[in-house]
């Protein structure tokens, strides 16, 4: 069972959410897909097929890769590559039985030379009956790759930090005109003679966020992993 923080320990957090705020716009944004994008290459008779998806989390990747197998059952080979998370620090790569390093690899390359996050491209092979060498093989999984992004809507996303904000009702004037002037929305809220809802915060807007909220009496900050 997790434990409540103490209010030390609360201070803490808070201190360092601040801290993470104090960072360039650049660091703040990123690069992504608005929506789902396709792509195709031919070579010697094979057809690469590819598709891009915004993806934030690998249960959502994994439940994507899932349904182009089902989709495209009589392909020989379902390659994917993602990249995601706040740093971009989660990343997989995937061959699917072509040979190491010459599927998985290119397309997770064209994420980075197009400095993508929360991504996932998966690139579909229908078989031509020519052998490729790996040269070609890698190039052909990679100009999929390229292809797709070539048509796909490339957007700007935001880092963010999720917290759980509590107060009494009798202060709920004085925080929705925070969460007003700072285009904060609550998330999941409960009402009482405490009020409680989660939020979700830039994070080089984080610190005026917290300042505004820190003179309301009987407000605590809660920073969380993720809202539930």
């Amino acid at each position: 069972m997790k434990r409540n923080l103490s209010s030390d320990e609360k201070q803490v957090h808070l201190q360092n959410l601040f801290f993470l705020s104090f960072v360039s716009k650049m660091d703040d944004e990123y690069r992504t897909l608005e929506k789902p994008a396709e792509g195709i290459y031919r070579e010697k008779g094979s057809r690469f097929l590819a598709f891009g998806y915004p993806a934030g989390d690998e249960e959502s990747a994994r439940e994507i890769i899932a349904g182009l197998k089902k989709e495209h059952h009589n392909a020989r080979h379902h390659c994917y590559a993602y990249r995601m998370g706040r740093k971009a620090e989660i990343y997989r790569m995937n061959d699917d039985g072509e040979p190491s390093g010459t599927a998985g690899r290119p397309i997770y390359g064209t994420l980075l030379s197009n400095g993508l996050n929360n991504v996932l491209i998966v690139v579909v092979r229908y078989f031509g009956g020519v052998l490729l060498g790996r040269n070609r093989l890698a190039n052909a999984y990679k100009t999929a790759a390229q292809e797709m992004l070539s048509g796909a809507q490339i957007v700007t996303g935001y880092i963010e930090n999720a917290c759980r904000i509590t107060f009494p009702y009798s202060q709920m004037n004085d925080v929705m005109k925070v969460m007003k002037e700072e285009n904060v929305t609550p998330v999941k809220p409960i009402y009482g003679n405490m009020v409680s809802f989660y939020a979700r915060i830039k994070r080089s807007c984080l610190s005026g966020f917290l300042g505004k909220l820190k003179n309301i009496d009987g407000l605590s900050f809660e920073p969380v992993d993720h809202i539930p």
